[in-house]
């Protein structure tokens, strides 16, 4: 929580003197329930921006005109530039859906059937098509240790071992 804050904090700082452009991935082994919880967050207009130019179509995260159509469109790009994989092994990331909260947009993944962890890759490139000046935070939580890192592009993998 105090490394989430933190990072909040220094990306709000570094706003004040110029523009910015982050996300923000969660990943939370869930040792109860043996699965994985990953949530994403995304600037609304960063990633609308974005998937116009991913799918050549026009949308609107705030009002889709087919939520079949927009879920389909985010889960693609999001499988396009997030890998993630346990113990050496990939993942297949499954989509839960999104939702708008203020000016960001939250997007929900889950992997089921992890007992353990012991060692995470990622590879995240999550909006680098869009902006040079992009970064993504990477947080995740298992085996009671939280830990975090930022991938500023073009570095776009980041491994933890427990």
């Amino acid at each position: 929580m105090v490394n989430s804050l933190f990072n909040w904090l220094l990306v709000g700082c570094i706003a004040l003197l110029h523009p910015f452009y982050v996300s923000k991935v969660e990943i939370n082994h869930n040792a109860k329930d043996k699965n994985v919880e990953i949530s994403i967050r995304i600037f609304t207009d960063d990633l609308e921006l974005t998937l116009r130019k991913f799918g050549n179509i026009p949308i609107n995260l705030s009002a889709p005109k087919d939520i079949a159509a927009t879920d389909k469109l985010i889960n693609k790009y999001i499988q396009d530039k997030l890998r993630i994989t346990i113990d050496d092994k990939i993942s297949s990331i499954q989509y839960l859906g999104f939702e708008i909260n203020k000016e960001s947009v939250w997007i929900y993944y889950e992997i089921p059937q992890i007992n353990t962890i012991k060692k995470v890759g990622i590879n995240c490139s999550l909006l680098y098509d869009y902006k040079q000046e992009q970064m993504n935070i990477i947080q995740l939580t298992a085996n009671g240790k939280d830990v975090s890192y930022k991938l500023d592009n073009p570095k776009s993998y980041v491994s933890f071992s427990f």
